[in-house]
């Protein structure tokens, strides 16, 4: 009963920071105090350590002996494996998706790539833009497949409010009507094929760390 109590905390800290480590809240080296942790969640140190090795098995915390745990930095190659990532894995569920795609999700999707080009913030057009790249991979009937794309937009979402948290410019994004349209078209190849290359656009913003010199920050922002 104890053992079921200590996951079921384990998973809510391990959800919780993980939320904040991917809005940017916990930024890059910052440090995670298990005592502090522990007494936000009321909890003991055992599903907090639980917590934390979940954490690191997802990549967003590292443990650095004398050092204690971390939020995990990245830089830019990590984020063009994540892009590569998504291009392929995307682009396969896609393939699958489009003879299934009805006029009512095409629709949706319109309605998601309009929300993105109109959002005046960050989280809005990350929200959006996850909305309009689930919807038109939604009927591969590949859910494992549909499960990894997730954990990647996830990732990517870290990669994108770390590096715009400071500041975000409204953008139209000509390769969502480019995709749909060629998709209403019945041309998968072609949907494919902007996919591909959209999804591998990394772009870069200035971010500031607490205490240092402006940096330079990547993120998809496809």
């Amino acid at each position: 009963m104890e053992k079921d109590r200590d996951d079921t905390l384990a998973s809510r800290i391990s959800r919780a920071l993980a939320e904040r480590i991917i809005h940017g809240e916990l930024i890059p080296g910052s440090r995670l105090g298990q005592d502090h942790i522990a007494e936000e969640f009321g909890a003991s140190h055992v599903p907090v350590r639980e917590a934390f090795r979940r954490l690191e098995a997802q990549g967003l915390v590292v443990s650095i002996p004398r050092r204690g745990v971390r939020v995990a930095s990245f830089d830019l190659k990590q984020v063009r494996e994540v892009a590569e990532m998504r291009a392929a894995l995307e682009v396969l569920a896609l393939r699958h998706a489009a003879p299934n795609l009805t006029t009512d999700v095409l629709d949706a999707a319109e309605q998601a790539a309009s929300d993105a080009d109109n959002a005046k913030d960050v989280r809005s057009w990350e929200e959006a833009n996850r909305r309009f790249h689930r919807l038109i991979v939604s009927t591969c009937d590949m859910p494992r497949l549909l499960t990894v794309i997730d954990d990647l937009h996830a990732v990517s979402a870290r990669f994108l409010f770390i590096a715009w948290r400071a500041a975000w410019e409204a953008r139209t994004d000509h390769d969502h009507r480019a995709i749909l349209g060629a998709l209403r078209d019945g041309d998968a190849s072609e949907a494919c094929r902007i996919l591909e290359r959209h999804v591998q656009w990394i772009g870069r913003a200035p971010m500031p760390q607490s205490g240092a010199r402006d940096d330079e920050g990547f993120a998809i922002v496809g």
